[in-house]
């Protein structure tokens, strides 16, 4: 197997083509990227901007180029000596008319050679919750009739440019006649000998007979547990392993499957030995990816919360969190703010998967004869799901591995023990049907509830969190971020060396993210806000400056006044985060420019936050309300603010570059295989997708210095244009192409630093026997430095010094960035190492 020694992810649709990703290829290379990364190419819905809603899994994107541009694609990628990892899509399908499959299924229900492909409950008619109301209601109004099929001639009920085909026993024989039936009496009979129904979509989240994909509707579970299934939705993909044109799979959303365990070895042994697999995966704290999967490691999350250890300042962290407290008026229990998103997706979000898995369990205590009653297995079953703190446990028909019993025990015991213990008789049937403690009469039920249970865990985990709680929650939004711990906890350098060692042990072979295409914000926004947890008290004064300065645009509304004080705080955090570095107070077209993307971003955030107003019942008035506040900000009439906003954001701008750096070395010298998203090798300050999912500037970024030009960290453009970070990851990327052993395999050895500002540098050390790279990167410059970083000073850092054990004593570095020669006693002096730039990459001679 060739491990990728960095991808570069692209995200194809929204104009991005094969063919324009081939003209980008000699960039990738020049770069130093090893691997094209590629976004879904699999045919999807016509509307889709993504790709992860797959119609066709076994036909190319067509209007990104098919298979004849996919071909040319490789070809290129093959002349150039670079590999391609796609990104293929096994739990769920389009729930959509052009999915042929499911079009099939809805026309001939179980009768259908594709039923069994989708996860559905056939005990009743398939639901299609794809109307604005009933559909009675549907049809008084006009909306619903039956017509011809424009595109098969057949009859089917028309709800505007939808049509849902009739199962073909219900009017055989008389299609014209049934294609002039007016009379609703006649209608709603017709629909009721269909094998389907049109329900509306509110319906869902209480009423679905499908899995679905989180919350999404239009996106269908599929059953690759079946090997039929298997085999048919991956028939493409193994021939496009097996043929030599992708050389890598990255498998989204593991955790949805009925049995991932068991799709990871089916897809190892049908991709065979050489393919490079790794799953999309998020990991609890302290948890870890299965030893036995055969599988190189996940897509990275985990790596962004390790980088918060080594940035955020754990000693000030606490100062911040009082002065949100502050601001909101009130303590904020983050504790208690989990519990009340997961209770919301418990019992309204998803409450048809909760009330599928609360059936199964009164259905298997009336088989065993145990004698509990709904209420209690309800409360229980509720209290369980809310407890769970990772994404799912691996059980399968025979219950739990022991890892799975140890977390359900710890989980149970938590329950029992904490303020909403429900009746122990709840918990211990629970307890018994996830450990298969069960007749065998009711085994059957009770593996079906397992893996229902571990298949809804991780969405309730994920909407909860992800997608409500940190959108609440506003005191610090650079750890608002996929895979990070929601609860407050502490931050340590100690603890960043232990994550990495253990990375080292348990995926070194893992991908190494700072920015996806889900995460809530790019890398280098999450660098800047980062610096907030070292200024907490300057913080919290400009944040009542500002909220002083708009205080006019706050409205009172009946529910409270919009944006309440925590909003504001969350505006003015997102918008620090997002502020060009050159962005000017006077420049109207720039800040029109930002306004677009952030008043997007407001809105999607009080929506997912879920309070005051969410995407499913809209309150009008509180949205204006928080947008037009949010457009003042950014209004060229507003100068005051801005130009107040904008000169005291600039230390805060240079941190944050340092930060950047320091990530960007950290991430290309650490454990694991980098990860480039598409632009970020440059400056990427995103808000959260579809704003992370805009096509960078690939015509700027194409212009690369030569990759022998030293990187020049002394002029303020380099920094600020992102110029500066492109070229050291070029550097970095050429050096891990030329010692793949020493980064893949090499011992990674926290070095101390001593000293003045000791506390300000973050040091280790990859060796692989006389092959030595040395990493010395600043940390938490923001009062150290008082946050002026260009040009580099190196007498700033006297007195500090980076200790060397005897492995690396009394040795010749060279450092990579200039091509200047150290001479190492026992220690490394770092006012030397930083005298030409403020970071040393130090390679042994």
């Amino acid at each position: 197997m060739t491990i990728p020694t960095a991808t570069y992810r692209i995200q194809f649709r929204n104009g991005m083509t094969f063919d324009r990703a081939s003209e980008l290829v000699p960039y990738m290379k020049r770069l130093g990227i090893s691997h094209l990364y590629a976004s879904p190419i699999f045919t999807a819905t016509s509307e889709s901007t993504h790709g992860y809603d797959v119609t066709d899994a076994n036909e190319i994107e067509p209007s990104i180029g098919g298979r004849e541009g996919f071909d040319r694609m490789v070809k290129t990628l093959k002349d150039a000596a670079l590999g391609l990892i796609l990104d293929i899509v096994p739990n769920h399908m389009a729930a959509s008319l052009e999915n042929t499959w499911w079009r099939d299924v809805i026309e001939n229900g179980q009768n259908s050679r594709f039923a069994k492909h989708f996860d559905i409950n056939w005990s009743r008619p398939l639901t299609l919750p794809f109307l604005g109301d009933s559909f009675e209601t549907a049809l008084s109004n006009g909306d619903i009739s039956v017509k011809p099929d424009p595109k098969t001639g057949k009859p089917a009920f028309a709800y505007y440019d939808s049509y849902y085909p009739l199962a073909p026993e219900t009017y055989q024989g008389r299609e014209t006649e049934v294609t002039k039936l007016t009379d609703k009496a006649s209608l709603v009979e017709l629909h009721e000998r269909q094998p389907y129904r049109l329900m509306s979509w509110r319906e869902a989240p209480r009423d679905l007979s499908y899995r679905r994909f989180f919350e999404i509707t239009g996106l269908a579970g599929v059953r690759v547990e079946d090997k039929q299934v298997f085999d048919d939705t991956h028939r493409l993909i193994l021939e496009l392993v097996h043929s030599g044109a992708v050389d890598g799979l990255r498998v989204d959303h593991v955790d949805g499957l009925a049995d991932p365990k068991a799709y990871i070895e089916l897809l190892r042994q049908e991709a065979g030995p050489d393919c490079y697999i790794t799953v999309e995966k998020i990991l609890g704290e302290g948890e870890h990816i299965p030893a036995d999967w055969p599988i190189s490691g996940t897509t990275g999350y985990e790596f962004i919360a390790s980088l918060s250890d080594a940035l955020v300042d754990g000693a000030k962290i606490n100062g911040l969190r009082k002065a949100y407290d502050d601001v909101v008026g009130k303590p904020v229990d983050v504790a208690a703010e989990l519990r009340a998103a997961k209770l919301l997706m418990a019992d309204k979000n998803f409450e048809g998967e909760f009330t599928t898995l609360l059936k199964l369990a009164v259905a298997i205590a009336n088989t065993d004869g145990i004698s509990v009653d709904e209420k209690t297995t309800r409360s229980a079953l509720r209290e369980l799901l809310v407890a769970f703190p990772v994404y799912r446990t691996y059980g399968t028909e025979t219950g739990l591995p022991p890892e799975g019993h140890e977390m359900l025990k710890s989980v149970v015991d938590k329950v029992r023990q904490g303020p909403n213990a429900p009746d122990q008789a709840g918990l211990d049937l629970i307890t018994r049907i996830l450990g298969n403690d069960v007749s065998e009469k009711a085994s059957g039920d009770a593996a079906n509830f397992r893996t229902r249970f571990q298949q809804l865990t991780g969405p309730l985990m994920a909407k909860s969190v992800e997608d409500t709680l940190f959108f609440r929650q506003h005191m610090a939004l650079a750890l608002n971020e996929v895979g990070a711990e929601p609860l407050p906890r502490d931050f340590s350098i100690e603890r960043f060396h232990h994550d990495m060692e253990t990375r080292l042990q348990r995926q070194p072979d893992a991908l190494s993210g700072t920015s996806t295409h889900d995460t809530k914000r790019g890398e280098d926004a999450r660098a800047r806000l980062y610096v907030l947890t070292e200024a907490p008290e300057l913080w919290s004064e400009c944040i009542a400056r500002w909220r002083k300065m708009n205080a006019t645009k706050v409205v009172s509304l009946d529910d409270g006044p919009a944006p309440e004080p925590e909003v504001e705080w969350m505006l003015y955090q997102a918008l620090a985060g997002v502020w060009p570095t050159m962005l000017q107070p006077k420049d109207e077209t720039g800040l029109k420019a930002l306004e677009e993307r952030f008043l997007a971003y407001v809105e999607k955030s009080i929506k997912e936050a879920k309070l005051r107003t969410n995407w499913g019942d809209s309150n009008e008035a509180y949205e204006k309300a928080v947008l037009d506040y949010a457009r003042y900000m950014l209004s060229p009439k507003n100068q005051e603010f801005l130009a107040d906003f904008s000169s005291a954001l600039q230390p805060f701008i240079r941190a944050g570059l340092v930060n950047s750096l320091t990530q960007t070395i950290v991430k290309l010298t650490a454990p694991g295989v980098p990860d480039i998203y598409q632009g970020s090798e440059a400056l990427d300050f995103s808000l959260v997708d579809p704003d992370n999912r805009r096509e960078p500037d690939f015509a700027m970024l194409q212009d690369l210095p030569a990759e022998n030009d030293n990187p020049d960290s002394s002029t303020e453009d380099g920094w600020l244009s992102g110029r500066l970070k492109q070229h050291l990851i070029q550097r970095l990327l050429h050096q891990r192409r030329d010692a793949p052993d020493l980064f893949r395999k090499g011992d990674y050895m926290p070095l101390k630093a001593t000293g003045n500002r000791a506390e300000n540098i973050l040091a280790f050390a990859r060796t692989d026997g006389d092959q030595a790279v040395i990493v010395i990167v600043p940390r938490l410059v923001f009062g150290a430095l008082n946050g002026d970083v260009y040009p580099s000073r190196g007498e700033r850092w006297a007195e500090t010094e980076v200790e060397l054990p005897a492995q690396l004593a009394n040795r010749r570095y060279r450092d990579l960035s200039t091509g200047k020669d150290i001479e190492a006693k026992d220690s490394i002096a770092v006012n030397l190492a930083f005298a030409d730039h403020p970071f040393a990459l130090l390679t042994a001679e």
